[in-house]
Order: C-alpha cells, then structure tokens, then sequence
C-alpha cells in the first residue's frame, strides 16, 4: 500500500461507536462449533423444533393471498389488534393499539429503535446483568454508557441490589434495563421487585425498559400463565416501555417478529423511526405471528410442560456435579450454573467444545456477574440433552484442571 493511500485509510476511521461495541462472544463460540461436526448445540437461545405447521401454513396462505406489499410503519393494524387482545386477555392491561404498539422487525428491534428514541450521546443507561449482551452494545451504539448492576445471589434466589442502583444513578441516566424473565438466570421479577423498580424509575425521572420476551415460558402454579406484566402496575403517564418477540414462545426465532409497548409519544416516534431502520417488519411474517397469538395455545401450554421436564432433567444432573450451583429457575428456558473455581468461562467453554462437542455458552458474555458460569439452553429436545449432560458431567469429572486453568 502506498504512503498515499495509507494515510488516507487512517484519516477514513470508523465510528468510535461502533469500535467500542464488543463481539459476541456467544456468537464467537458458536461460529467456531460451527466448523465442528456432531456438535450438540446449547448455546444459542432457541428450540431445536421447528416452527409449528399452523404458523408455516398461515405464512403460506398470507403470500397466496398477496401480503407481499409494504404495511404501516407501525405494523399491520390486526396484528396490533391481536397483540392488544392478548394483553387484554392475559394481563388485564388495556392498549390502545394506534399508538402504545409498535410492530418490529424482531425482539432485538424493538430494543434498537426504543433506545433510540430515548438515549442521547453522553447519557448512561443502568442494566441488570448478567443480562442478554444486546441491550449493552446497541446502548453503546446510541453512544450512550452502560452502567451493569448485578443481580446478587441470596441463597436460592437472585435479588435486585438496588443499593448499586441508587449509587449507579448520575445526571447523565436516562434509562433503566431489565429483563424477566431473565436470559440468562432465568429469574423472575416479584410483585414487589416490580414495584420497586417503578418507583426508582419515578423517583429518578427515569425511562424504565422491561424486555418480557420469555413471558409465557413461566413455571408457575399453572402452565401457560404468564408472568405478570410492568404494565399491570403503570399509568399512561408512566415512562415505562415493554420489548417482546415471538421468536421463543411460538418457535419463530427465524422470523424476526417483535413488538414494543410504548407511552403514546415513545410510540409515535418509535413508528417513525421504523421508516429508516427496516421500515417494518416483513408483511407475511406479520401475519403468521397474528395467527400465532390467535391459535397458538394449545402448542404453546405442550411446549411448556416439554420445557419444564427438560429444566428439571437438566437441574437434576448438574447437582450432581462436583463444584457446580445452579439455582432453580422460574422462567425462560436456561440454566445458569456456577462451576467453583472457573476464572475463564470462554477458555473452559472453548475447551469442553474441543474435548466433548458440546456447546454451551460462557457466562463472561452476559456482563457483569457472569464470569464463572455457563448457560444451558434446555429447549433442545432429549435426544440433545441426554448426552450433553452426560459429556458435560464426565468433563467436570475428567478434566477438573480445565476449571482451575481457565
């Protein structure tokens, strides 16, 4: 290369935005199995089974029927009106689907164009970590600060430290994330965390986010009822946004479908957004996932009581593993164990891939308080999990150097 030239690719840098923004290092481990046969793959959040027929056929039929031309920015208004109808029905929450729901091209959209909307360059955001890595990074992308908070562990359950949160908060936030269920912990925010955020969020004239994606993969008392909404506990006046998808509970991860619920005014500016990101989500899509809200109960209350014995099969085996902890989950469809001794995940997870061919996720990739453990993802079918635990629990019996080394 010439001296020219060269200089002149210096002078032609790429945003610093985007070059403090990290590589997934779940993708990383994933593109690395990739290249490997036989891997039995636990690492990336989603079933092994594929999208159900009714949802295809209803994709089929919607390009048959000509849903192939542009829809509103907002999404199309009966697929709004379905995901209104679903909040009516399974949270007691009325919205008005004009304006408080947004259609986006996925889950992780939805959380692009919100932080968008409300993150200047300069301002910090608080997020619960361990916590999903795309909300850090497009917070990063918006030019803002992350700020992760980690959930403590007490006992058998993680606790919000909302000490760190109030000794967390400057000038300069704006914005409070969290998820719950929780990738990757599995926890669930109580009645009473819920409140608590709220009022923090009130208190500091904060926005507050809640990612609900995984809202009907709960193991409460009944199966297919979900985890009880922020929504439930806001006003219209409320800076309270809600993410959501359809990727996990109807099998769609392929699809990229989502939605926002919005304050009317984060909703309007959201649909404008939508315009210059990916206008809106594509219009066949839209319509399957209508169909999935309408008909999807049945597959989904299977799928839950599939999911609930593949977590206990899979708790089960790993307390019976030397060094582990793993508390018991209450929703989503992870694992979160904690190996005694493990300084490294990424170098251990590398290494039982290499060794065992299975694939698990390291904890170093979901933030702070992550760094010691691995995600298991149980909505693989038994055929996966059989010989993943089995593998994973001679590992740790073989090869604890692996642990202290890493």
């Amino acid at each position: 290369m010439c001296v020219e030239c060269h200089n002149r690719k210096l002078e032609t840098r790429l945003a610093d935005s985007v070059l403090q923004v990290p590589h997934s290092r779940i993708r990383e481990l994933a593109e690395a199995a990739m290249k490997m046969d036989g891997v039995l793959k636990l690492y990336f959040g989603e079933s092994n089974l594929p999208t159900p027929e009714y949802i295809k056929q209803a994709a089929a039929d919607a390009l048959r029927d000509g849903f192939t031309f542009y829809t509103e920015n907002a999404g199309l208004p009966s697929l709004r009106r379905a995901i209104a109808k679903h909040y009516l029905d399974f949270q007691g929450v009325t919205l008005d689907p004009s304006e408080e729901i947004v259609v986006t091209a996925s889950g992780v959209q939805a959380l692009n164009v919100s932080i968008r909307a409300v993150l200047d360059p300069g301002d910090e955001a608080l997020v619960l970590t361990p916590a999903w890595p795309n909300g850090s990074s497009i917070i990063a992308m918006a030019n803002a600060t992350a700020r992760q908070i980690p959930h403590v562990l007490e006992g058998e359950r993680y606790e919000i430290d909302f000490a760190a949160l109030e000794a967390a908060v400057t000038p300069r936030t704006k914005l409070l994330l969290y998820t719950s269920p929780s990738n990757p912990l599995g926890w669930v925010a109580t009645e009473k965390d819920q409140a608590q955020l709220l009022a923090f969020a009130r208190k500091h004239s904060l926005w507050l986010m809640a990612d609900e994606v995984y809202d009907r993969l709960y193991y409460g008392a009944k199966l297919g009822t979900p985890v009880p909404s922020i929504l439930r506990k806001v006003t219209r006046e409320d800076a309270v946004m809600v993410v959501h998808s359809f990727s996990k509970s109807y099998c769609m991860t392929g699809w990229r479908v989502g939605w926002l619920v919005a304050r009317a005014d984060l909703g309007r500016k959201a649909t404008q957004l939508n315009e210059f990101i990916i206008s809106h989500a594509p219009t066949f899509a839209q319509k399957a996932a209508e169909t999935a809200l309408l008909h999807g109960e049945t597959e989904l209350r299977a799928m839950l009581g599939r999911l609930r014995d593949n977590r206990d099969f899979c708790l089960e085996a790993l307390r019976q593993m030397p060094g582990v902890t793993v508390p018991q989950p209450d929703g989503a469809f992870y694992l979160f164990p904690k190996i005694d001794g493990l300084t490294d995940s990424f170098a251990f997870c590398t290494d039982l891939l290499q060794r065992t061919r299975v694939g698990l996720a390291p904890g170093v990739a979901f933030g702070e308080g992550g760094e010691g453990s691995v995600r298991i993802c149980y909505a693989a079918d038994r055929s996966v999990l059989d010989p993943a635990m089995e593998r994973l629990g001679n590992y740790m019996a073989q090869h604890p150097h692996c642990v202290a080394a890493a």
